[in-house]
């Protein structure tokens, strides 16, 4: 039965069945939770078993599916919850699944039965080298805040697993994404234009109001609520009210009318992974031939108000374009000193306007040059319990702050240390792997695969959830995976894969 699937690729006509494998994989773990957590997990650990050892050209897709509709449906059976606690341990078995897969998947390579070319053990083996100077850093840290640690540990491990789980995939077997893909981003985009113009309905229906009191309970329990009131100054009255955001988290905005805005969060029930997910959704669809549908998407990006989301998508039609009018590497050039440029602009006009973002990130410099070896995982960042108290207006004055939030790579140097670099390194590496293929190509997949890689790395200077949310890097580096294990698989066979061919392969 498994050889008999894992020959046929996953085409059109599959959509239904992998949307259905995909919704069952996920959709009743709230149910489970509440009946019994145990059962819960041992069934989603047999569940990502069985799509790796039944259905393995499915693996892909399932894990972008539930990374990015998994909360949607713990929305929808939230009442089904008793605690805030429960909620938050819910929301984490998108992560166990995608694990189980990659591990039961990992294991099929290391017994041969994925491809185990020359390429694949090279990047497989570089892959795990990352993997492991994380964990030792886990190690380090959870000696002084296991939960934080672990924490952190998912966060950066997530998008290596997801790496790893399409280019073994798409490496062994023959994996016809794009429809998936485009139908998952219709979904997404009609979600969003539900919330938008039907807010009220749109809560009733995925029961916003339970699970937002959910969150709210959370955040008011941690001091993050009472954090972000003393950091803006804004006190919600109502849901609505929770929504309300200024325009791109910006103050050089106001002056323009729109200093606040109705912000659009989407079945991830997060304004930045929906950003990240619509972002990539309008790339992935201008990419394949869905301009309109993706044209279509970009007022959902404007109101998710998600700067790293929007820069992504205008960095990645300008390199598509250069790379057509000037070549690949002339873009590619061009591309790394636009982004310098940007990096030093923005940290000089965040130093100057009083930027969390960029505070955040000068004290993970800082403290990475006062130890360079790093501090361990959970040790400083968001995630930790330090976070909430942080004198913002003494931060602002001083420039920065002692640790380091809301900024991923500062959290990442403070943490790592120069270790840091084995995982930047490594995505890096796979980025620019990616680009060989698009200059040699032209395919624009293979383009956004790298481009995106590249630009969102730089965001995470900027943004902590550009490197830790799954549906900004994770999407991509799943993207990255199944581009360089198709080319690899079909060099293997010995085919000369065209440029339309290898689109409609990704």
């Amino acid at each position: 039965m498994r050889a008999g699937i894992a020959q046929r690729p996953l085409m059109a006509g599959d959509v239904i069945p992998a949307l259905g494998v995909a919704v069952a994989s996920i959709a009743f773990v709230p149910i489970l939770q509440a009946a019994n957590p145990a059962l819960a997990i041992v069934v989603e650990t047999l569940v990502g078993c069985a799509i790796v050892l039944a259905a393995p050209a499915y693996a892909p897709s399932i894990a972008i599916f539930i990374i990015l509709f998994q909360n949607l449906f713990v929305s929808i059976l939230s009442s089904y919850l008793s605690t805030e606690a429960e909620m938050e341990f819910v929301k984490g078995y998108n992560f166990l699944v995608c694990s189980v897969m990659w591990l039961v998947t990992l294991a099929l390579y290391l017994l041969r039965e994925r491809n185990r070319s020359a390429d694949i053990d090279r990047i497989m083996t570089w892959g795990i080298i990352t993997l492991a100077t994380v964990t030792v850093y886990f190690v380090i840290g959870a000696t002084q805040d296991p939960r934080a640690a672990l924490f952190y540990l998912r966060n950066i491990a997530l998008p290596l697993f997801l790496f790893q789980l399409s280019l073994l995939t798409a490496a062994t077997f023959e994996i016809r994404i794009t429809p998936f893909l485009v139908a998952v981003a219709t979904l997404l985009i009609a979600c969003g234009y539900m919330e938008l113009l039907f807010r009220d309905a749109w809560l009733h229906i995925t029961n916003g109001y339970t699970f937002w009191q959910f969150d709210e309970l959370k955040a008011t329990r941690s001091g993050a609520w009472e954090a972000q009131m003393r950091a803006t100054g804004n006190v919600p009255v109502d849901l609505i009210d929770r929504f309300r955001f200024g325009f791109l988290n910006s103050p050089l905005f106001e002056d323009f009318g729109l200093s606040t805005i109705l912000r659009i969060h989407g079945p991830n029930m997060s304004a930045i992974s929906f950003g990240y997910g619509i972002a990539f959704s309008i790339l992935f669809l201008f990419s394949v031939g869905y301009r309109w549908l993706a044209v279509a998407a970009i007022p959902l990006l404007l109101l998710c108000s998600v700067k790293g989301a929007l820069i992504l998508v205008i960095f990645v039609a300008f390199a598509w374009t250069s790379t057509w009018l000037l070549g690949a590497s002339i873009t590619l050039v061009a591309g790394f000193v636009a982004l310098v440029l940007y990096v030093i602009v923005a940290i000089h006009i965040g130093l100057q306007i009083g930027d969390f973002h960029v505070i955040g990130f000068m004290g993970g410099w800082n403290g990475f040059m006062q130890n360079p070896f790093g501090r361990g995982l959970g040790v400083g960042g968001n995630l930790t319990e330090g976070y909430f108290a942080i004198d913002w207006s003494a931060a602002q004055q001083a420039g920065t702050i002692e640790g380091a939030v809301e900024s991923a790579i500062g959290v990442l140097l403070y943490q790592m240390g120069i270790a840091a670099l084995v995982p930047l390194g490594f995505f890096l590496a796979m980025a620019l792997k990616a680009w060989r293929l698009y200059a040699s190509s032209g395919i624009l997949t293979q383009g956004l695969a790298a481009f995106g890689t590249i630009v969102v790395l730089v965001n995470g200077i900027f943004q902590e959830e550009a490197l830790f949310a799954p549906p900004a890097l994770g999407l991509l580096l799943c993207l990255t995976g199944l581009v360089i294990g198709h080319h690899i698989r079909t060099r293997g066979d010995g085919h000369e894969a065209a440029p339309t061919a290898a689109v409609t392969a990704v």
